[in-house]
């Protein structure tokens, strides 16, 4: 292979595209096969999951650049910090496409994404999401398909697939296997949970739940304890929460410190985060969280990417938005190198066709833009908190890593 063609070519481990590759780079001005393709990463830097998802977005850079990059053209990551609110998330987009990036990656809260479409839009610049999971993200697309076509969301599950596996877990395991009907609800009050909460309440009671609570609660809230007293007093047997950005610091602590007989389960993000064990003094035991981000052989690629991440960072448990950035960054590799260039139109063709297998399951978008959920795709598996620190898979059956238990102070054995 001459030296031409071995700067020109990229495999990957779904195909090879050294030839088209090596035509393309050929048809491009020698200055553009000599720059960067460079990602724009907005993101909440100052946070784990803005941290997790920068260093697993490295690590995928890094290997696709020891392969000689995309199309002859290595990749370069360009962070910029959209915090939590819009007006800062809007700033890191005109920052990022002022600065001409080819893609962008990232995303976090539903609020600050959704304020940012607009102005993707206007810069015509791919956007794959790793973070935010409103359905009205990926919904643009199909309500202005010219307008919004640049915008994907890899990961998470949007809030509608999160609503429904969680009301699978609920019917199947919760209801099914530990017989616990009477359920209280209770989610923060922001833009994603307002979208998941009734359909979950809707369909749990579908399944022959009876649900006592079904609210929302303020985001900022920093002492649980009336709430926890509401969610006893209605004589709930279980208390599925759903909430990223609340204090479940507190909330766990609280909930253990009462020794409530209810256990606990449902999303919570700050959950994911390796540390929050130990964080909170090992009250978290028997919680039970959906969780993209797991080690387990979800496909030959997971553990692979788990271990080389804690080899890489020292830390063991990346959060959500680290195995759907790292999956991203593949995503739009191999969509340019199928495109053979970086022009927006062209890889918008080639992602609509993208079927790839990740760290969190078999990749695919559907008709709006949004990665497909379920069996055979990519699903959400239900993850407890055990003695240690140690963390086991309880749902989906097809899944399961462990047996589950129940909180310490309750008798009854699962």
């Amino acid at each position: 292979m001459s030296a031409m063609l071995r700067a020109c070519a990229w495999t990957s481990p779904f195909g090879r595209f050294a030839a088209g590759a090596l035509s393309a780079l050929c048809a491009l001005p020698l200055a553009a096969a000599d720059e960067p393709i460079r990602i724009g990463v907005p993101t909440a830097l100052q946070l784990p999951v803005g941290r997790d998802a920068i260093d697993s977005m490295q690590m995928a850079v890094d290997e696709i650049n020891a392969r000689g990059g995309v199309i002859g053209r290595k990749l370069e990551l360009v962070p910029a910090d959209e915090g939590d609110n819009p007006e800062t998330g809007i700033y890191a987009i005109e920052k990022l496409t002022d600065e001409k990036v080819d893609v962008l990656i990232g995303g976090y809260a539903s609020g600050v994404t959704l304020a940012q479409l607009p102005h993707i839009a206007r810069a015509k610049t791919i956007y794959l999401g790793v973070g935010a999971a409103s359905p009205s993200i990926t919904a643009a697309v199909q309500q202005d398909y010219d307008g919004y076509k640049y915008v994907f969301r890899v990961s998470p599950l949007n809030a509608m697939h999160q609503a429904r596996a969680l009301a699978d877990f609920i019917a199947g395991f919760v209801m099914g296997e530990q017989g616990f009907e009477k359920l209280a609800i209770v989610g923060e009050d922001d833009g994603w949970v307002q979208s998941l909460l009734p359909i979950l309440a809707k369909g749990a009671e579908a399944a022959g739940a009876d649900v006592r609570i079904a609210e929302l609660f303020d985001p900022g809230t920093v002492d649980f304890s009336p709430l926890l007293a509401k969610v006893a007093d209605s004589g709930a047997h279980f208390l599925v929460v759903i909430l990223s950005r609340a204090a479940s610091d507190v909330l766990v602590k609280q909930w253990y410190d009462l020794r409530l007989a209810i256990p606990i389960g449902g999303i919570d993000v700050n959950s994911m985060h390796a540390e929050f064990f130990n964080r909170v003094g090992g009250k978290s035991i028997s919680q039970i969280t959906g969780i993209l981000s797991v080690r387990a052989p979800i496909t030959p690629r997971t553990v692979v990417y788990w271990d080389a991440f804690a080899m890489r960072t020292g830390r063991s448990h990346p959060v959500y938005t680290g195995p759907g950035a790292y999956d991203a960054v593949h995503v739009y590799a191999e969509a340019v190198a199928r495109a053979r260039t970086t022009q927006a139109d062209a890889v918008i063709r080639e992602l609509e066709k993208t079927d790839y297998v990740g760290t969190l399951g078999r990749i695919q978008f559907d008709d709006n833009h949004d990665v497909k959920a379920g069996p055979g795709l990519v699903d959400l598996p239900f993850v407890q908190w055990q003695e240690g620190g140690k963390r086991e898979i309880v749902w989906p059956k097809e899944m399961r890593t462990g047996n589950a238990i129940l909180p310490p102070w309750m008798s009854k054995q699962y």
